[in-house]
């Protein structure tokens, strides 16, 4: 089974964003389930999306990929397929591009207005490790899921990817390709929260001397 797990709790500045994802998705993978997962945190926790995501996809067979999908950021076809399929055998996450594009408000509209993703105005984001996962259930949960302990906005993926890249011995795969991040208003990172996701992010870089330190830092 494949699902595509969007997590989702509704903004205004977002909404154009995450009807342009869900309607890339009905198109280009069609037999997918589409599935937005909120959590019940007073703050939305987007590490428990993706890990209540990942739950209720499953189904126990080997088969079972999910697409761990940002609410503002498409894919390219061909580069997706290939991830979804290496996902079935890898036993790593698969991310499905090589070089990810924030569009801003100057290539969001000038995709909205009917530009090609491709041809639009853009800032390359370096060292990118988020927007697309895709994966298996078994591949995901094999180093920890992402942790809950991130809320609001900051260093969950950054935490995660350091965490697959230490456990199981190598980063997440990547598939040769290109993802677009749709402009909305920035959320804020700073603050209490913002502060605690960052020492969190501390204890993980601490904890990635070795496999075994960081499974044990992650109770695994």
């Amino acid at each position: 089974m494949l699902t595509v797990v969007i997590p989702w709790r509704p903004a205004p500045t977002r909404m154009a964003a995450f009807d342009e994802v869900t309607s890339w998705y009905r198109e280009h993978l069609p037999e997918a389930r589409i599935r937005p997962i909120d959590s019940d945190d007073p703050i939305f926790n987007l590490a428990r999306c993706r890990n209540l995501g990942v739950r209720e996809a499953e189904t126990g067979s080997p088969d079972d990929v999910v697409i761990l999908a940002d609410a503002d950021t498409l894919p390219e076809a061909a580069p997706l397929r290939a991830a979804i399929a290496a996902a079935m055998i890898s036993g790593r996450v698969e991310l499905p591009y090589t070089e990810y594009r924030w569009l801003g408000a100057a290539g969001t509209a000038q995709f909205c207005a009917g530009t090609p993703l491709v041809d639009c105005t853009f800032e390359l984001v370096r060292g990118a490790c988020s927007g697309v996962y895709v994966t298996t259930p078994a591949t995901w949960w094999s180093s920890g899921g992402q942790d809950e302990r991130f809320r609001g906005w900051g260093y969950e993926d950054a935490a995660w990817y350091l965490a697959h890249e230490t456990v199981l011995g190598e980063p997440p795969r990547r598939s040769e390709g290109r993802v677009y991040a749709l402009h909305h208003q920035a959320e804020v990172r700073a603050g209490v929260q913002y502060d605690a996701n960052a020492a969190l992010m501390d204890a993980y870089r601490a904890a990635a001397v070795d496999a075994a330190s960081m499974r044990s830092f992650l109770g695994l």
